[in-house]
């Protein structure tokens, strides 16, 4: 019975339609206190890229929050895309104000001239021989190409606004002198106009086949979107030469990868074409994977994979993850889901081949090996060594293999197993380095022998970051280095071929990262940068590692940060806990320990940490695990395991005597909201709560999400009791809603928010939505986030701060 009544219950927000929401005031924008407004004007330090040669440093001027007027220009939502239709690019993207040059070994910055005043820097890559700097420009009417002389710092456009990024980045090298393209079509005409009358209705149509998948937003929906997404998406390929001279070549289409061969003969293609799907974005529509010539004319079809709408828990059929190998000429290596049924010789299933082919491509693709769970990525070296990669989601193990690729079928060397999960058993990721054709290929040691990974080095007293040599041939592992307190040092790769240098970075608490570079024999640094800290009014913040346990005995950490001044002797203060669950299949790794006393304090302004400028004490991401119990998921216990790890947070902040218990908020951000929600309706653990773009009702995302695998119809109850709309009524505390009218992250639509806070008004609760006109799931726009940090600091005031503790008491 209770079965059956939920689950009609949840059903019926997918019947109806949500009223449009009238507004609860028409004030506009606000700005919070003057030290919250200050945060989201801090200049940020520049991003920082070692170029392929090693020998200096890019910095990227990062610019201050885009204005609204930025996010509120035109904008297509076709397959899953959003398309500036003024520019033909992508209507979301980040960019860079400005460039500069760091040598690694010394001297003075060289800043970049000759870019136009305003200019906004789409994307970089590097050219093979780090000579040179290919620059996207957004232009007023479109995307230029442009080029950077890396000696003299020196920038010049090299074509109009010409190129296509609807479908990703445009522009890639073929070799140290030339560029491929994606152009927008010559002469292409105006963009289809919209018909007044359809000619007909719009059909979907399924003959008994299973096509799960997940909510997406901003799908194609008819034949107009069709012909917009075409108009937009079609691109032309041409080559353009340092001086500017631009070669069409015979490729036209929607093209999503140009990938040229190491030895540069070769270009690879995948281009999208008919039938388009409604159900699902451009990811799955059916793709022609080729090799053509550097002329343009097809060699080679690797494949024509069809439609693929229901792969959502799988893998798509045929080849996928298709490169070229990185340390041969030109040779295709791809990955391909073996049939059911297939089984090794010890009767385990075999799931994945892994394939090569080389060039001309005439004859049959080489079987290298076969593999029981999906393969993730090979990383090469030479023919008598790769590491491949293979994981398994359900069990969550990870494989590293050795790999002989010259020997295909040959008995292959287990590098490591491990717990994916298992954040204190990683041994590293192996260390990659550019070789002479601009290839990552694994590095090396100077006599070849052997291997480098560097990893995190997470430990119960936090990250540790190191550096292991590995020889292959004994399979012993020797440790370089390893940063150790008071700072926090991570590798960045080596820069020189004796590899007695790497570059490093280096923070502290109170020192902001940096980038050094670390000699190994001698022990020194030597720094590169120093950029300032850009908030020096959190100098008197304190930060801590806590540990706790919940009641089942699971072990929990947070970090506590208190705000300046403040002293135990001054008693509780206002709190608010900022945290996102995540599912666990063990307790152990579920334990595990995420934060790292001895790293800088990085304040967003959309974060949790400026309201310790407004007198909170702010618990960041405190552990919130939901551990699969033994015969069972993790989301079949997801309700107890949150309220159990809430309450031990909780208690152990009221333990300390720094939360006062009757003035604690509970807040988070997508699957942290829909935890707020949830605490909200099952607990009341917390004085209010801000939940910001968060889903509610699992209803409307049927076919499973983060990391549910079972459908609506197959765990009905698991579904309804964690919608936190099904027990709206339950929600006695207040609840702040807030959600990006724009939100295209999926199952997190706007309309989650909005049938919610129909359901929370319709029974009485204290509750206010708040929708950001513009803002997709992360919020961009200055007013946007100046405004979101007023509506957060005033229902915290209001609503836990000089919350009535008299009235909170009687309930």
């Amino acid at each position: 019975m209770f079965r059956s009544a939920w689950f009609r219950l949840s059903l019926a927000a997918l019947v109806f339609a949500s009223p449009p929401l009238p507004a609860a005031d028409s004030a506009g924008y606000r700005t919070p206190s003057p030290a919250l407004a200050a945060i989201v004007d801090t200049p940020l330090p520049p991003a920082a890229v070692l170029s392929p040669d090693r020998r200096q440093l890019l910095l990227l001027d990062r610019p201050e929050a885009p204005t609204l007027a930025e996010l509120a220009q035109p904008e297509l939502r076709l397959a899953g895309l959003r398309i500036n239709p003024v520019t033909n690019g992508p209507s979301r993207s980040t960019y860079f104000t400005g460039l500069a040059f760091k040598p690694v070994d010394g001297g003075n910055d060289a800043r970049v001239t000759g870019l136009p005043a305003g200019v906004r820097i789409a994307d970089y890559e590097w050219s093979r021989d780090s000579r040179h700097l290919a620059l996207t420009v957004v232009a007023a009417t479109g995307i230029e190409l442009w080029l950077v002389d890396c000696a003299t710092a020196r920038a010049r456009r090299l074509t109009d606004p010409i190129l296509n990024a609807a479908l990703g980045e445009p522009i890639v090298w073929i070799d140290h002198s030339t560029l491929a393209i994606r152009r927008v079509p010559a002469n292409r005409g105006a963009p289809p106009n919209a018909s007044g009358a359809p000619a007909g209705p719009v059909v979907q149509e399924n003959l008994g086949q299973r096509a799960a998948a997940r909510t997406y937003d901003g799908l194609l929906a008819n034949a107009h979107d069709e012909a917009l997404f075409e108009y937009y998406a079609t691109s032309e390929l041409a080559l353009v030469s340092l001086e500017g001279g631009l070669t069409p070549l015979p490729l036209r289409g929607l093209i999503t990868v140009v990938s040229p061969s190491p030895d540069n003969h070769y270009v690879m293609t995948q281009t999208l074409h008919r039938p388009y799907s409604y159900l699902v974005p451009t990811g799955r529509f059916p793709v022609t994977i080729a090799v053509n010539d550097r002329a343009g004319a097809q060699v080679f079809r690797v494949a024509d994979l069809p439609l693929a709408e229901g792969t959502f828990n799988g893998v798509r059929a045929g080849p996928r993850s298709v490169t070229w190998r990185a340390d041969a000429p030109a040779t295709l290596s791809w990955v391909q889901a073996l049939p059911a049924g297939r089984t090794s010789a010890d009767k385990k299933p075999l799931r994945d081949a892994w394939y090569t082919l080389a060039a001309p491509f005439s004859g049959k693709p080489i079987q290298q090996q076969q593999f029981e769970f999906r393969v993730q990525s090979v990383q090469w070296s030479d023919d008598d060594l790769a590491l491949v990669t293979e994981t398994w989601s359900t069990t969550g193990i990870s494989r590293l293999w050795r790999v002989a690729p010259g020997q295909p079928g040959n008995a292959r060397t287990l590098v490591y197993q491990r717990k994916t999960e298992d954040r204190y058993g990683d041994p590293g990721r192996p260390v990659l380095v550019r070789d002479t054709r601009g290839r990552v290929v694994l590095q090396r040691s100077p006599d070849g022998s052997k291997l480098y990974f560097a990893g995190d080095g997470a430990s119960p007293e936090g990250d540790r970051p190191f550096l292991d040599e590995w020889d292959p041939a004994t399979r012993q592992t020797r440790r370089l280095w390893r940063s150790a307190p008071p700072a926090y040092e991570s590798f960045g790769g080596f820069i020189d071929a004796t590899l007695t240098r790497a570059l490093m970075t280096r923070e502290s608490p109170t020192e902001p990262t940096n980038f050094f570079v670390r000699s190994f024999a001698p022990g020194t640094l030597t720094p590169l940068t120093t950029f300032p800290n850009p908030y020096p009014q959190f100098a008197d913040v304190r930060q801590e590692l806590i540990q706790y346990r919940r009641a089942d005995g699971v072990a929990l950490s947070g970090t506590l940060y208190l705000p300046p001044g403040w002293t135990p002797a001054k008693g509780p203060l206002p709190t608010l806990l900022w945290a996102y669950p995540r599912e666990f299949l063990e307790e152990e790794t579920a334990s595990q320990v995420k934060a790292t006393p001895e790293r800088f304090t990085r304040v967003s302004p959309t974060g949790p940490l400026p309201f310790l400028l407004a007198g909170y004490a702010v618990l960041n991401d405190p552990a919130m695990p939901i551990v699969a119990k033994k015969g069972q998921k993790a989301n079949d216990s997801y309700v107890q395991q949150l309220v159990a790890s809430a309450q031990a947070a909780v208690d152990e902040l009221v333990r300390r005597g720094v939360a006062d218990p009757k003035r604690i908020a509970i807040s988070g951000h997508s699957y942290g909201a829909f935890m707020t929600a949830n605490l909200l309706a099952h607990t009341r653990l917390f004085r209010a709560g801000i939940a910001r773009s968060g889903a509610y009702n699992r209803t409307l995302t049927p076919f499973g999400f983060q990391r549910e695998q079972r459908s609506l119809w197959q765990a009905p109850d698991v579904y309804a009791a964690m919608s936190p709309f099904n027990f709206a009524h339950q929600v006695k505390d207040p609840l702040l809603l807030i959600h990006g009218a724009a939100d295209n992250n999926p199952g997190t639509f706007p309309l989650q928010s909005e049938r919610f806070y129909n359901a929370l008004k319709g029974h009485g609760a204290t509750t206010r939505l708040v929708m950001l006109p513009h803002e997709s799931h992360g919020y961009r726009a200055r007013e946007s986030v100046l405004h979101m940090l007023w509506e957060m600091e005033t229902w915290l005031d209001t609503h836990v701060k000089n919350a009535d503790m008299k009235s909170k008491a009687a309930e």
